[in-house]
């Protein structure tokens, strides 16, 4: 299984729904909420290595609540 999949991820701080670890075809990594849309920041890799830190990074963004919610306002 690949690791960026395995990192431990609270619920959404918005609406407690599950967070996901998303790829965007190889360029960058963010965290998003299945159920309201909420995300972190997009954090870029240019090879395998920086690809897991990359999802480390956005995973503990994700962990302390800095997250951006899709709704009115934002």
């Amino acid at each position: 299984m690949d690791p960026i999949y395995e990192i431990e991820l609270q619920d959404c701080p918005y609406c407690r729904g599950t967070g996901t670890v998303e790829d965007e075809q190889g360029w960058c990594v963010y965290v998003t909420c299945v159920d309201c849309g909420a995300q972190t920041a997009h954090a870029s890799y240019e090879s395998p290595e920086e690809r897991l830190a990359a999802a480390q990074q956005v995973a503990h963004l994700w962990n302390v609540g800095k997250v951006l919610n899709p709704g009115v306002g934002d």
